[in-house]
């Protein structure tokens, strides 16, 4: 080639890909078009529609470099030839993109290059419906040739172009299916909560669905050395596409791992396109790849387009014209007169509610340990069943075995249950003149509840109900063969246990504390938070025990939270992580705890009045809070239970009469549980007839009431059961809150009566006084106080190690500040030596925890292409939801750690103004949460322990009795059926400093170490991301056309 000729570039594309509608020059492909001619090197060819479609290739024009790919309508085979005519140099190989457009050959190729993708499996069909023997599919999971699936599980279309994918929830999730497709307006994907059957009408991809935290990311390669990232808001989270002022969907850039750096590299030389978007999946600390588009720009993003031209420039070079140096020159050509980006303000604030300590201080981190919202009455009904159909039914789903239990969840498994129960229950009550037993009748009364509640509901959910059989007799039989001998069982204890489902009133309550918070918990007034979630620089991760109601509520707090729309099960799969073994179980406290309750029955019936020893600190004595005269309120309690009960039991035999005429008349509507799910506000065409609110019929209420009735005091024994007062209050409140309009008689005296023994026996239950409250917390809250630590400390390092950076920087102003990439390397050896001098205390961070942070995955904005004014400041939110015990069990060791011997002499955490409060606050409500902020000081030296300090707030939640409230606030109780949640309260003095290091030292002793949380588990069929042969390497090296660089 003679110098000074110029390169060509032949743009061999359908037009539409150049020109972006009547703005011509706003397409990204113009943009960097028109800054590789601003280099002066080359001229640009544009073949044109009429030429590529009508000409025959011999008359196209020649080049030196061909920018050619697909898209729909472009004649493929022919570019093919052309090239093969002219042999251009080819940023983008020609033959592999016919692979791109089919998903099962993109799948087989990223798995011949070792590059990771989601556990999959393929289902092809030679015709729609075809029925295929390797195929099988059950409510809860699929099966292709033996490889279970369990939902939620995708499921895509074989063929790329086709982008209707659908993601399948399980049943203990709500069920339903999620159709994703090609952005329509703002919508992305929409939520069909009936659909529960997979597609049969062609050919799929079946693969695992990954957690993500509601994030995808979008990479585009140019050439295997650079690749960009943005990170969107998936579409499966709610399918409401966030659009900035420009209508554009919102993205950011953000930071690729080495490892995902790594994989854009392969993808590059694995499908031979240099210029290549792909998808990513960042799941549990690990990467995977989930589709691969092929030729594909950045939008918007002028750093970008810069960063493109350079590199083509050099490829250009490289391959037509190696003489000429490709050094990128001081100033780019076109950056002369280049208009300026706006960029976006962002408002601070001081911090919290315990007076502000100037602007110098940032909120990092925000941790929140909540309640779950209003429920129904837990119930669970015992009986001991003989009938040889539930037997066998027991055997059936234990694996034969005669002496193992069973747990019956899954619909199916409940349906079967149904079936045989439809069959036993007498169709008419026996009138008592039949002479039956009394016990035969309990035995029936007790068989129609649980087909009642087998019934009530429409479908089943396992979220709401499990049954467990115990065998407790057996039987020799003879072997079927004759030889020896088989046990079989002929008695078992059926306990089904039901209720305890989240009310439209309590996923109304978590939406609203999730506004709550949005609004006032972050800095930058009402916005703050969602702009720092959008612009990843928000690490938020929500935890939740495996009640359904508490996964619920955590579901409708992160909808609140984040804005989001329409229904909880997608936003549940994407966003709530479940956590049992930290936030379920009171196992390793139950000891303790029955000592609590013997103590606290002994105080409540021996009538003897406490002795308040210490007037100053009433908190201290045994029993406090106990009603003086409780052992004379047990009797009022039971005569006023059995007045409520008899009203209940009447309008249960009402009901049961017209539905004995029904049955045998036609059908009743069954109650569906899935549309409840749905819905935020109430029945109100239920209540107008007169039921009671929900799914409960009087059937069912009437055995609520009937069991406390019973449990509550042993006539025959003359015994009152001191551990049925907090049931007893939880029945009163529901009904009045929910079934104010069947006007029960003497339910408004039977409230107050148990709520005065109620705010006696809650809180001593978890420990009769302050030093027991204490074991049992510690005991209860352990692994979760563990990772509270955690969590602050990982903060602190982040924190000091953004902070080095920078001063690091304002000495000497040429260290880039590389951002996150830089921290998160320093960050992580540093946690992995001890940090010795920082503080009193050093960081005994095992590696297996450091593993363990690992896993939380991360999206971190990448500050050189971010549009932000502060891309450093990055805010951890970390969200605890569990139930009532775990609540009472953090208070209690926050408030009296002080109390244990190697603490002495050390101050409560918890100022004595709010020791004196939480004393008088009888109950921990619905919704009420402890709050943990961190801030930090960045005006205190890195080694002042007041650089970090820690406010600590808690709200007793909708702790309003239904009874009370003026006029208007009663009339909305009983419209909307919801209590307001109290506003936060203090737990320090105004003022006082809590220092993170003294928050360490008085806590630790209580938390499980972080050396003994476990390793994060390896996904299934994982087997590293290096176990790539040399064959393998030597394969990849060999295919790249340009691999002398």
């Amino acid at each position: 080639m003679k110098m000074g000729k110029k390169v060509t570039i032949g743009v061999c594309v359908m037009e539409k890909k150049v020109k972006c509608g009547s703005e011509a020059f706003s397409g990204p492909m113009l943009q960097i078009l028109e800054r590789l001619q601003a280099f002066g090197e080359f001229e640009i060819v544009h073949f044109g529609d009429k030429v590529i479609l009508e000409e025959p290739i011999e008359r196209w024009p020649v080049c030196d470099c061909l920018i050619a790919f697909y898209s729909s309508g472009y004649p493929l085979e022919k570019a093919e030839a052309y090239a093969a005519l002219r042999k251009p140099f080819l940023v983008n190989e020609l033959g592999q993109q016919h692979l791109l457009h089919d998903r099962r050959e993109v799948y087989e190729r990223l798995e011949m290059f070792g590059i990771p993708v989601p556990r999959y499996a393929l289902v092809n069909r030679e015709f729609p419906n075809q029925e295929l023997d390797y195929f099988v599919e059950e409510e809860d999971f699929i099966e292709v040739h033996g490889n279970k699936f369990w939902k939620p599980f995708v499921e895509k279309p074989v063929h790329g172009d086709d982008h209707g994918i659908m993601i399948y929830y399980p049943s203990s999730a709500g069920g339903g299916m999620k159709e994703l497709f090609r952005k329509v307006g703002n919508r992305s994907s929409e939520f069909h909560q009936e659909v529960r059957r997979v597609r049969r009408e062609g050919s799929y991809i079946y693969e695992e669905f990954m957690p993500t935290g509601g994030t995808d990311v979008k990479v585009y390669t140019v050439g295997p050395e650079y690749a960009h990232a943005e990170a969107r808001k998936s579409p499966v989270v709610d399918g409401v596409v966030m659009r900035n002022l420009d209508g554009k969907e919102v993205r950011y850039p953000v930071l690729l791992t080495p490892m995902e750096k790594e994989i854009s590299r392969e993808i590059c030389i694995a499908f031979q396109q240099a210029v290549c978007g792909f998808d990513l999946l960042r799941s549990e600390g690990r990467s995977y790849v989930c589709d691969v588009n092929g030729w594909s720009f950045v939008k918007n993003s002028y750093k970008y387009y810069d960063d493109a031209a350079c590199v083509l420039r050099k490829m250009f070079l490289d391959a037509k014209a190696p003489h000429l140096s490709s050094t990128i020159p001081p100033i780019l050509p076109w950056k002369v007169n280049e208009p300026v980006q706006p960029s976006e303000g962002l408002t601070r604030q001081g911090s919290g509610i315990i007076g502000t300590f100037g602007q110098s201080e940032e909120l990092r981190c925000v941790i929140a340990i909540i309640r779950h919202g209003d429920r129904t009455p837990k119930q669970k009904v015992k009986l001991k069943v003989t009938e040889e159909k539930l037997l066998n039914l027991m055997l059936k789903y234990n694996g034969g075995k005669p002496r193992a239990e069973t747990k019956l969840k899954s619909a199916v498994q409940l349906q079967d249950l149904l079936d045989a129960t439809r069959i036993l229950v007498p169709r008419i009550r026996p009138g008592r003149e039949s002479d039956s037993e009394a016990e035969d009748i309990e035995h029936a009364e007790k068989l129609r509840q649980v087909k009642a509640v087998l019934e009530e509901g429409g479908h089943f959910s396992g979220i709401y109900r499990k049954v467990q059989l115990k065998p407790l007799k057996w039987v020799k039989v003879a072997k079927s063969n004759g030889e020896g001998e088989d046990e079989k069982p002929v008695e078992a204890l059926m306990i089904l246990k039901y209720g305890g489902v989240l009310t439209h009133a309590g996923r109304n309550q978590a939406e609203e504390l999730g506004r709550y918070f949005r609004n006032n918990m972050y800095p930058g007034e009402g916005t703050g938070l969602l702009r720092l979630h959008s612009t990843y620089r928000h690490d938020l991760k929500i935890y939740s025990s495996d009640e359904g109601r508490v996964q619920m509520s955590a579901a409708a707090f992160a909808k609140g939270l984040l804005d989001l729309e329409g229904q909880l099960t997608p936003i549940l799969v994407s966003l709530v992580s479940k956590d049992s073994s930290m936030l379920d179980g009171l196992e390793n406290a139950s000891s303790e705890m029955e000592e609590a309750k013997a103590r606290l029955n002994e105080i409540i019936t021996s009538g003897i009045k406490s002795v308040n020893s210490n007037p100053e600190k009433p908190w201290m004595v045994d029993g406090a809070g106990v009603h003086p005269n409780a052992s004379e309120l047990l009797p009022e309690l039971v005569k006023l239970t059995k007045k409520v009960t008899e009203q209940v039991r009447l309008l249960a035999k009402d009901e049961s009469e017209e539905l004995a005429e029904a049955s045998s008349t036609g059908v009743i509507l069954p109650y569906d549980q899935a549309k409840a799910l749905g819905k935020t506000n109430i029945d109100v065409d239920r209540i107008a007839a007169g039921l009671p609110c929900g799914s409960e019929g009087f059937l069912l209420m009437f055995a609520r009431w009937r069991k406390l009735q019973r449990d509550l005091y042993n006539e025959r024994k003359e015994r009152f059961d001191i551990t049925q007062i907090p049931d007893v209050y939880d029945s009163c409140k529901y009904d009045l809150l929910h079934n104010a309009h069947l006007n029960l008689e003497g339910l408004d005296e039977l409230f107050k009566v148990a709520q005065l023994l109620a705010d006696g026996v809650i809180p001593n239950e978890y420990g009769i006084n302050p030093k027991q409250k204490l074991k049992i917390g510690s005991k209860i809250a352990r692994r979760l106080l563990g990772k509270i630590l955690i969590d602050l400390r990982n903060t602190r390092e982040e924190a000091i190690s953004v902070a080095e950076l920078k001063s690091a920087q304002d000495i000497n102003p040429s260290v880039p500040i590389g951002g996150r990439e830089e921290i998160d390397q320093r960050f992580k050896s540093q946690s992995k030596m001890e940090l010795a001098g920082k503080g009193s205390f050093t960081s005994e961070k095992s590696m297996d925890q450091e593993d363990d942070e690992d896993k939380e995955t991360k999206y971190r904005l990448d500050p050189k292409y971010a549009n932000v004014k502060t891309p450093e400041r990055h805010v951890r939110t970390r969200l605890y939801f569990t139930s009532e015990s775990h609540i009472h069990s953090l208070m209690n060791v926050l408030r009296y750690c002080n109390l244990d011997e190697s603490l002495q002499g050390e101050d409560s955490l918890v100022c004595d103004s709010a020791l004196e409060r939480l004393c008088k606050t009888k109950e921990l409500d619905y919704m009420s949460q402890i709050v943990l902020r961190l801030f930090e000081n960045t005006e205190v030296a890195l080694e002042d322990p007041k650089r970090f300090r820690i406010e600590m707030t808690f709200s007793r939640g909708a702790d309003l009795s239904p009874l009370e409230g003026n006029d208007s606030e009663a009339a909305s109780f009983h419209q909307e059926h919801t209590l307001p949640i109290m506003g936060p309260e203090r737990l320090q003095e105004v003022g006082s400093c809590l220092t993170l290091e003294m928050m360490e030292k008085m806590i630790r002793q209580f938390a499980m170490p972080a050396e003994d949380f476990p390793p994060p588990s390896i996904p299934q069929g994982f087997s590293g991301y290096f176990s790539k042969s040399a064959a393998v390497l030597e394969r990849l090296v060999n295919l790249w056309p340009f691999n002398k660089h």
